[in-house]
C-alpha cells in the first residue's frame, strides 16, 4: 500500500514538472492575461488529452484512480515526452513498462560501446539486443565462434544461427543443453512482445525450419532472459576444446542491449586464444 501511495504521488509531481515546461503557444492555445500558473494549466492538459479536469486533477494529487493505457499514451503525446519519459510515465501509472514500438530494423548500438568491445583484446566478447540480434562484436568473438561479418542480418540472429546452422552446432559440445537455454530465454523474451510482427515471423520461420526447435517451443520452458553467469564448453576446428566464463552486462538504453564476455576459464584455453591471435586466423560460419 505504502508503495503504491509513494508512486502515486511521483507520479503527480512528474505530470506537474512536465506540464510546467510547456508553453500554451508551443501547444497552439490562446492566453489572454496574466497567468499564475508556470506552462501548462491543469484544465489545458485535461482537454489537449481528452479527459475530465477533476479526474485529471486527482491524478495529480496522487489519487487512487485507474489509468488506462490510451490515456497515458495521450498524456504522453500531451506532454510532449521523450522516449524514456514516455516510459517512466508508464511506470508510474500502470507500473508497468509501455509497449515497445515495433521496429523492423536493427538499431545500431550507442557509441563508444565499439571501443570498449575491442578494448577486452582476444577476450571474446559482443553485443545482443532485445531480439537477439548481434549488433556488435570484437575481433575475439571472430576468432572463437567465427566471422560474423560474413553473414547476413537473419543469420546473426542468435536462436536463428543455433538452430540453423551446422557450423554453431558443432562448435557447443552440449548443442542440447544450449539449445534448450536459447529457447528458455526466448520464450522469456517473447512475453514481453507477443504479437509483435517480428518475433511472429522469426517464431513461424525457426519452427518451419527446425523440428528440434518446434519440439522445445511446445514445452513452454521458461528461463530468465539472460544468464548473468554460465561456464561454456566450445569445440573449436583449429585448437579444440575451450572452457569459458560467460557474463551478461546490461546496457541501460530501450530496449536493452546485453553485453556478453567470455573469459578464459582455464590456462589451457587462455594460451589457445593467444595463439589463435597470432596466427591471425577466422574461421567461417557457414553450413
Amino acid at each position: 500500500m505504502r508503495d503504491n501511495t509513494k508512486r502515486r504521488a511521483e507520479l503527480g509531481d512528474f505530470l506537474r514538472t512536465r506540464r510546467a515546461r510547456l508553453q500554451p503557444e508551443q501547444l497552439g492555445l490562446s492566453t489572454f492575461g496574466r497567468r499564475r500558473t508556470p506552462g501548462l494549466r491543469r484544465d489545458e492538459v485535461a482537454q489537449l488529452a481528452g479527459v475530465g479536469v477533476s479526474w485529471y486533477t486527482w491524478l495529480e494529487q496522487g489519487r487512487d484512480i485507474t489509468v488506462s493505457e490510451q490515456v497515458v499514451e495521450r498524456l504522453a503525446e500531451t506532454l510532449q515526452l521523450e522516449s524514456e519519459e514516455r516510459r517512466h510515465l508508464f511506470v508510474l501509472a500502470r507500473g508497468m513498462v509501455p509497449v515497445v514500438v515495433e521496429q523492423t530494423a536493427i538499431i545500431p548500438p550507442p557509441p563508444g560501446t565499439q571501443a570498449v568491445l575491442d578494448a577486452l583484446g582476444i577476450t571474446p566478447a559482443i553485443l545482443v539486443d532485445h531480439r537477439f540480434n548481434l549488433v556488435a562484436w570484437n575481433e575475439g568473438a571472430c576468432r572463437v565462434f567465427g566471422d560474423f561479418s560474413l553473414l547476413g542480418e537473419r543469420e546473426r540472429n542468435r536462436i536463428w544461427n543455433m538452430f540453423t546452422n551446422s557450423a554453431t552446432r558443432q562448435l557447443f559440445v552440449d548443442w542440447e543443453e544450449a539449445a534448450q537455454h536459447a529457447v528458455m530465454h526466448l520464450r522469456s523474451a517473447y512475453d514481453q512482445y507477443i504479437g509483435d510482427v517480428w518475433f511472429e515471423q522469426l517464431l513461424a520461420d525457426l519452427q518451419r525450419e527446425s523440428p528440434e526447435f518446434r519440439t522445445l517451443w511446445s514445452k513452454h520452458n521458461v528461463q530468465a532472459s539472460c544468464d548473468l553467469y554460465h561456464e561454456k564448453i566450445l569445440n573449436h576446428p583449429q585448437v579444440g576444446h575451450l572452457h569459458f566464463s560467460s557474463s551478461v552486462f546490461i546496457v541501460p538504453i530501450t530496449p536493452p542491449l546485453h553485453m556478453v564476455t567470455y573469459t578464459p576459464s582455464s590456462p589451457e584455453t587462455a594460451s589457445k586464444l593467444v595463439t589463435m591471435g597470432e596466427t591471425g586466423h577466422v574461421h567461417t560460419l557457414v553450413r
